[in-house]
């Protein structure tokens, strides 16, 4: 952490927090916060000029594969007219991917929107996409309402994008971590509050003391924002993470880290370069399975994004990722999900 700008603002937000800042919040302002947010003020860019690659940018053939589960879709569907809506497109690579497979002539019936918090990557979008006949929409309730409802949904690392709260277990409770901003500018961990009977986090009892994990509960907080308007379609989501029987295998410290000019860290070392470095945890989709059916959806299987290319656009483009990093290959899933009729 640095700057007195920085440090009266972390210092204020404690106040407000009454003393401690759950570590969710700090992870929201260091990701998001107007003036001193990573995404919001100072990402640079996504792929080999960022601080992180994505799938997108690793696997040419994403693109083909959700071009052609978009059809399918379409055609299962039977609309004349597709709504396509990417959620946080980063470069606006895949999107251009995705729309070169779609074809000039699919593409004339497909309205391709893309829905980006971030300004500096919406505009980096909006210059990758010139041409492309793509809109970007501020509302996705508003969108959805305008299509009656009906939207093809997609993502690609868009939960580990959220920030998530994190939790460690003690001898006979799960208790949530905390920051502390000390006077001289350094930060520590507090823990904050028993926490008895969590959603979710039984699901972990079989996990040792000191095991931490994490929970995306902004993102389910964002699924509620938009989902009563949503009626008819399929929603893709691709991120890096698994179900959670096998999500912290011989990982006692949990998933959570950080990217900063493509070198990875984790520790302490998640509290260094407030909003100067991306914050990331996996993806728990046994969460996110159980979230869509409190909220009337139906899952299909959860497959490797590897399995997903293979089903959608042949075994020739399920290219093989072992050289990459961890982050690549088998590590990202792809899960479907779509309204109950």
């Amino acid at each position: 952490m640095t700057g007195p700008d920085l440090h009266s603002f972390l210092q204020a937000l404690q106040e407000e927090c009454g003393g401690v800042i759950p570590f969710e919040r700090f992870m929201q302002e260091a990701l998001y916060h107007p003036r001193h947010g990573y995404y919001s003020a100072n990402i640079r860019s996504v792929g080999a000029g960022g601080d992180f690659s994505t799938s997108a940018t690793l696997d040419p053939g994403l693109g083909k594969a959700i071009a052609a589960w978009i059809l399918k879709k379409a055609v299962n569907l039977g609309w004349k007219r597709v709504p396509v809506i990417e959620i946080g497109a980063g470069s606006g690579e895949l999107a251009r991917s995705v729309l070169h497979h779609l074809g000039w002539k699919n593409r004339w019936r497909i309205h391709y929107q893309i829905h980006e918090t971030s300004p500096i990557l919406r505009s980096q979008q909006k210059n990758n996409l010139r041409w492309h006949r793509v809109r970007w929409i501020d509302s996705l309730p508003e969108a959805l309402r305008k299509h009656r409802g009906r939207a093809i949904i997609f993502s690609n690392e868009l939960v580990d994008a959220f920030a998530c709260r994190l939790f460690v277990k003690g001898e006979d409770t799960w208790r949530e971590i905390g920051v502390r901003i000390h006077p001289d500018g350094s930060l520590s961990e507090v823990l904050i509050g028993s926490i008895q009977n969590e959603a979710g986090l039984d699901a972990f009892s079989h996990l040792p003391t000191g095991q931490r994990v994490e929970r995306h509960d902004s993102y389910r907080i964002w699924l509620d924002s938009w989902s009563k308007e949503w009626l008819e379609g399929s929603l893709l989501t691709i991120d890096y993470g698994d179900l959670a029987q096998s999500l912290y295998e011989r990982r006692p410290g949990g998933s959570l880290r950080s990217y900063w000019k493509h070198a990875r860290f984790s520790g302490m070392d998640l509290y260094a370069r407030f909003g100067k470095q991306d914050l990331t945890a996996d993806v728990n989709f046994s969460d996110l399975i159980d979230w869509g059916c409190r909220l009337g959806w139906q899952s299909g299987a959860l497959l490797t994004q590897s399995g997903f290319i293979a089903q959608m656009a042949g075994s020739s483009q399920a290219m093989s990722l072992s050289g990459l990093p961890d982050e690549a290959g088998e590590a990202f899933k792809v899960l479907e999900q779509s309204p109950l009729h």
